[in-house]
């Protein structure tokens, strides 16, 4: 019996909502990392459509290590690193004239996935160690709510993390430049900032922070490597950010939005609810489609958008 029908046979209807909030934690915090890369991404000015790869690539890199060192920060730290050479690549492809981000984006993608596809073959069977969480359920006796609310580190840390960086384009010099960069070249050149250095940088770093999500997938929810572990959240996440009008707090609360979306299939099963309950597997997809359409307009569609998008152009 999966943790979520337990829940549901212990505390009846009101099992849904908490099986909501622990799943939202859980399914959000791939969303979140990859969000929080992809602004930074794009309040620098560029599009990087390639985080679907990256993720996969980090998911896979991360389970390797973690089996291998027998420590899954390791993993998470070897993760980063596969992330980030990917967005350096992506940001010095880009940084060349006449390149389109999102060709250069949906090409990684498709190296991407099939480096961590052919790399990662022999790490289908094989167990690496997880991902530790903290026990935000000690308050309770049941022991279906304490597993429910299991809260990852990563999670946590994606939390500080969006809080950090709304506080550091607000307040920073480095901040102050990634959106002067992002908003308009000419203005940065004037300052004598140098527009490629920043925009290099701050894909890489974002890449960084997929890998970071990617490493999540694989060494805590779902917690083992395949091929298919994505399942398409690397592109779900760039209308994420759209939605979030480039800001990471609200990234924050959309990943959680996207994360509930998410659960709302396995909550539901875990009640009784098993008609049809495969349709709500697909509510992240629906989601993404209707904040699509939603933001289409021609007036609020980027609203708050950098200037020197592509997508905005």
């Amino acid at each position: 019996m999966t943790d979520a029908s337990a829940l549901g046979s212990a505390l009846g209807m009101w099992g849904v909502p908490l099986a909501i909030l622990g799943g939202a934690i859980r399914v959000s915090t791939p969303f979140l990392f990859v969000s929080l890369g992809e602004c930074l991404t794009e309040r620098s000015g560029r599009i990087n459509l390639g985080l679907e790869g990256t993720l996969v690539i980090g998911a896979m890199t991360g389970y390797a290590m973690s089996y291998h060192s027998g420590s899954p920060f390791v993993g998470v730290a070897c993760a980063a690193l596969a992330g980030l050479a990917f967005g350096l690549v992506h940001g010095w492809l880009c940084s060349f004239r006449h390149v389109n981000d999102i060709a250069v984006g949906i090409s990684l993608m498709i190296v991407g996935l099939g480096l961590a596809f052919y790399f990662g073959k022999p790490y289908i069977q094989p167990s690496a160690p997880r991902l530790p969480s903290i026990p935000f359920g000690w308050w309770s006796d049941i022991p279906q709510v304490q597993a429910a609310l299991q809260v990852n580190v990563l999670f946590i840390a994606g939390a500080i993390l969006a809080f950090v960086m709304a506080w550091m384009f607000r307040n920073t010099s480095i901040g102050l430049t990634v959106r002067v960069v992002g908003d308009s070249t000419d203005a940065a050149r004037t300052l004598g900032i140098r527009p490629t250095r920043v925009r290099i940088l701050s894909t890489a770093v974002g890449g960084a922070f997929a890998g970071v999500g990617g490493s999540y997938l694989s060494l805590y929810y779902p917690g083992s490597w395949s091929e298919g572990i994505a399942s398409g959240q690397g592109l779900m996440a760039v209308a994420l950010v759209i939605f979030a009008r480039w800001n990471p707090i609200n990234c924050f609360w959309a990943a959680l939005l996207f994360g509930g979306a998410g659960a709302i299939g396995p909550a539901l099963q875990s009640v009784g609810i098993t008609q049809g309950y495969y349709l709500f597997y697909a509510a992240p997809y629906v989601l993404t489609l209707g904040i699509l359409v939603a933001t289409s307009s021609t007036e609020r569609a980027m609203t708050g958008a950098p200037g020197e998008l592509s997508i905005t152009k």
